[in-house]
């Protein structure tokens, strides 16, 4: 089965599962309320449910799982400024050595005029030259004299510079050491609050019964089909003809065949993603590097019109370009979704679109 006619057909059994749930249990499911705790004393075992309806918990774990991929994107970048300070105070570190090294040899040669003026009475060889009754050795020497005295000049000079190009070296070493330290506390605290906002939305979950969970799940998936025909039908699509470049091939290649892997924050492959991980991972499989988180794909990344979008396009998601799909054509992304769920085809409206970006 060609990739078009699969990429269709994955769709229309997301859309016949939602169709197929039933219209009673949808309408109970979004209206009602969960039932209470049971009453001190009562022998009933039920377990401990919030008094909201099952769309506003799905709403409310919607938005947990939200925070925590801004929380991701916060992360991811902090990793990446880090890896490229401690990168550049590596390559700070080798240029001071070298420029020490340089000190050294250039005292070396001051050390070694000094040493002959000091041989020849304090005057450099060619000024004995000058002292000469003899003409023409006056005037064979004299040129002779100024090139010393030039390049004494220029030792001095190089031995000056190199000390200045040291002393920038030693502050842009100590600014990116700072840099780097203010990083791992922007890593730590983005991780505090991904875990957080995790555990948060497990725990909600958790204490629904496993009935009410495949029901919130239904909620989920209408949710995004609603959306999907939605846009579908607004006509976004009509006339959208664009033909992946090879790298889009590519790229889209590689994305596709993570289908099945599980979301995990911060990874970036092989046996797990997150959502730009997982984009990211696959134009590097193409052969061009993008910036590492969402935010940093869409802000700067060359944005296109929807009506101009190809296959290996990113569509970008939300306000805050917390998350990042890969357009693989028929109106569909392939994206690593959130936490507890796996690198999947999904309706390219199913959420809300912030915009669309073109690495290559």
């Amino acid at each position: 089965m060609n990739r078009r006619r699969w990429t269709t057909a994955t769709l229309t059994v997301v859309c016949a599962l939602t169709v197929l749930a039933s219209p009673a249990l949808t309408l109970q499911a979004s209206a009602a309320p969960l039932p209470p705790a049971p009453r001190p004393g009562s022998t009933q075992a039920a377990p401990r449910l919030p008094e909201k309806t099952l769309e506003e918990v799905r709403a409310e774990i919607d938005g947990l799982y939200r925070q925590a991929a801004a929380a991701t994107d916060a992360y991811n970048l902090a990793e990446e400024q880090a890896d490229e300070q401690s990168a550049e105070i590596v390559k700070l570190a080798q240029m001071i050595v070298a420029g020490r090294e340089k000190i050294e040899r250039l005292k070396a040669q001051a050390g070694a005029a000094a040493r002959a003026q000091y041989r020849n009475g304090g005057l450099p060889d060619g000024a004995q030259f000058v002292l000469t009754d003899d003409p023409q050795l006056f005037l064979d020497h004299a040129g002779r004299l100024q090139q010393g005295a030039k390049a004494t000049k220029d030792l001095l000079g190089e031995m000056a510079q190199t000390q200045v190009e040291l002393t920038t070296y030693a502050n842009d070493a100590s600014t990116n050491w700072t840099k780097l330290e203010a990083n791992r506390l922007k890593q730590a605290k983005a991780k505090k609050d991904i875990d957080a906002k995790i555990e948060a939305a497990k725990k909600l979950e958790s204490e629904l019964a496993a009935e009410e969970r495949a029901r919130l799940r239904r909620l989920e998936e209408q949710a995004q089909y609603r959306a999907q025909t939605a846009w579908l039908n607004s006509g976004v699509l009509k006339g959208l003809d664009g033909k992946a470049t090879e790298q889009g091939k590519k790229a889209v290649r590689f994305a596709t065949a993570q289908i099945g892997k599980p979301y995990v924050w911060g990874a970036e492959g092989p046996g797990s993603y997150d959502c730009s991980g997982l984009t990211q991972s696959a134009w590097i499989a193409a052969g061009r590097p993008i910036p590492r988180t969402s935010q940093e794909q869409w802000r700067l990344l060359p944005h296109v019109d929807i009506k101009d979008m190809r296959p290996g396009d990113l569509i970008v998601y939300f306000k805050d370009a917390s998350h990042i799909g890969m357009y693989v054509g028929d109106g569909a992304i392939v994206h690593a979704p959130r936490p507890g769920r796996d690198v999947t085809i999904a309706g390219a409206g199913s959420m809300e679109i912030l915009g669309v970006v073109r690495p290559g």
